[in-house]
């Protein structure tokens, strides 16, 4: 698991993100240096009319009034006035780099016995010395005099800042990440075997040329699709009729022949017609475009386990409760068929279709005990023209699970083809029951 997101949405605005925090960083830095100077004179500057004003009053107040004139600097101002006392607790001055220019500013304008402290006997403040004749005093004032408020408060508004930012920053980022969202989603529709409408070739120039050729793609791969359809259509359509004649021609020979060589004729006859059904239906999936209707998928599997049956196959079914979906009849009709056809041919047993709804898909499963394919063949026997070499490949055209797979894309649905427990194969059909195509 990593914290790095995986959209390029995400990642490029936490990119965004990292490069403004640093440049804000780095502005920050820069600001605290280059005002520190400035700020150390302002907050020396306070603080020397503090004392001078205090030391005045001193100065000039009649002794009997100087007890009131101290007690309302401290009620209203907040500054108090203490004799210095030999051998005093002093605290040092905060560890603030702008606190050493303020002490040498205080030392140049009031003296250079002037002293700084942070606490004065166990007192908290910002204690500052001066010297009226020989007499040393104590001037305190409230501790943010020399804190660094002004400088939190532009931290502050240096986040508020970034927050905008981040938000700019992410629909920018958003409204050019659009039309590669639209991309994939067409790029989704053509894997599931379906022509979507042309992309908009918008935007930045990058991404019209992206566009462009993605358009162009669709289109060369769309006429590929119909004419290698056509090209199946055809050719199998011009072999249905010398193969036609073949097969009278054989039926018609006398006596005479070799029944077991007239039967195996007869049978390779059936196989090429066999391949060549699977030449039209592969071309019909290709072109498939009926509208879908709502469907009763155990309906239709009884239907077409129901002919099997009065030909006097062994197909048993085992169908749950599963919802009415959007479906095109014939094509599932063509796809339990070769499933079917594909189990009853390599099973050495009852073949089994089974049906049920589980995790928002409704599953077809069709299975048999015969040899299975091994599990990193699976993937490849869903291509077209590919067979295997072992007893599963003696025959046929390799176009079987092919026309299955298309036909469960078109469907918005996917096939897998696992290893049975005991021995055989579960050829497995899931439709995902909420994206069923209408």
């Amino acid at each position: 698991m990593t914290l790095f997101p995986r959209s390029l949405l995400w990642r490029t605005v936490l990119l965004i993100a990292l490069l403004m925090l640093a440049g804000h960083f780095v502005w920050l830095q820069i600001f605290r240096i280059t005002e520190r100077q400035p700020r150390a004179r302002q907050i020396a500057q306070q603080i020397i009319s503090v004392v001078n004003l205090t030391r005045s009053a001193l100065i000039t107040a009649d002794p009997a009034k100087r007890l009131a004139l101290l007690r309302d600097l401290s009620q209203q101002e907040g500054i108090q006035v203490y004799v210095a006392e030999p051998d005093e607790a002093l605290g040092p001055p905060p560890d603030y780099p702008v606190v050493p220019l303020i002490a040498a500013e205080l030392q140049r304008r009031l003296g250079e016995d002037t002293k700084l402290a942070a606490s004065r006997g166990g007192v908290a403040g910002t204690w500052v010395s001066f010297k009226i004749d020989d007499q040393e005093y104590w001037v305190m004032m409230p501790r943010d005099r020399i804190q660094r408020a002004e400088q939190l408060r532009w931290a502050g508004w240096a986040a508020v800042v970034l927050m905008f930012s981040f938000v700019g920053a992410y629909f920018i980022v958003a409204r050019i990440n659009r039309p590669l969202r639209e991309l994939a989603r067409a790029a989704a529709a053509i894997g599931r075997g379906q022509t979507p409408p042309p992309v908009a070739e918008a935007g930045p120039s990058e991404i019209r040329t992206l566009g462009h050729a993605f358009n162009q793609m669709s289109s060369d791969l769309k006429r590929i699709d119909e004419d290698r359809a056509l090209l199946l259509a055809g050719v199998s359509h011009d072999l249905r009729t010398p193969l036609s004649r073949i097969r009278l021609g054989v039926e018609m020979l006398d006596d005479k022949a070799d029944p077991t060589l007239k039967q195996g004729m007869v049978q390779d006859i059936e196989d090429i017609d066999a391949v060549i059904n699977q030449f039209l239906d592969f071309a019909r999936v290709t072109g498939e475009s009926s509208a879908a209707s709502e469907l009763d998928l155990n309906e239709l599997a009884n239907s077409v386990v129901e002919r099997y049956q009065r030909q006097g196959k062994a197909v048993v079914t085992r169908l749950g409760a599963v919802p009415r979906m959007p479906m095109k009849a014939l094509a599932i009709q063509r796809l339990l068929t070769n499933l079917l056809d594909n189990a009853l041919h390599h099973g050495s047993s009852e073949v089994e279709v089974e049906t049920a709804a589980e995790n928002d898909c409704v599953r077809l499963s069709v299975l048999d005990r015969g040899a299975g394919i091994p599990a990193d063949e699976a993937e490849r026997m869903l291509q077209p023209f590919t067979r295997l070499n072992t007893a599963r490949s003696t025959s046929g055209s390799g176009l079987g699970l092919a026309i299955v797979d298309r036909i469960a894309k078109l469907h918005h649905g996917s096939v897998s083809l696992l290893a049975r427990e005991g021995g055989g194969l579960e050829a497995r059909v899931e439709f995902p029951v909420t994206t069923a195509k209408k």
